[in-house]
């Protein structure tokens, strides 16, 4: 009896573990950034900035606000940072582990290089 009991406390487990959805974080190399334009004029003197983020065959823009007085996002490209794409936003963490989420403006594929052609010479 204790050994039927062990067995379905164990099968309990592994069916709670089956019906989590885990989230799952992923590499995302920041490609560019830009100077967020805006229409019309701001009140506030905050810049924002337009952030392309490719995570996997995927480019994201995001637009990310800095902490007043921290602009070092211009200086970001080729960073790599782990990433959780949801709906409508990416979360990331910082240096000290601070989880912040972005607004994704848009997302295209990313387009795969197509292999060269060869360079054939014809003879004269």
């Amino acid at each position: 009896m204790l050994k039927l009991a062990i067995l379905f406390c164990i099968s309990l487990t592994m069916f709670s573990a089956f019906g989590q959805s885990a989230s799952k974080y992923q590499v995302g190399t920041i490609t560019e950034v830009k100077t967020h334009q805006t229409a019309g004029s701001r009140a506030s003197n905050t810049t924002s900035y337009d952030v392309s983020v490719r995570v996997g065959d995927t480019i994201y823009v995001v637009l990310y606000t800095p902490p007043p007085g921290q602009e070092t996002v211009k200086y970001a490209a080729g960073r790599e940072l782990l990433v959780l794409v949801g709906k409508g936003t990416i979360r990331y963490n910082d240096i000290l582990g601070q989880s912040f989420e972005v607004p994704i403006e848009s997302q295209t594929s990313a387009a795969k290089p197509k292999p060269a052609k060869p360079v054939s010479r014809s003879t004269e």
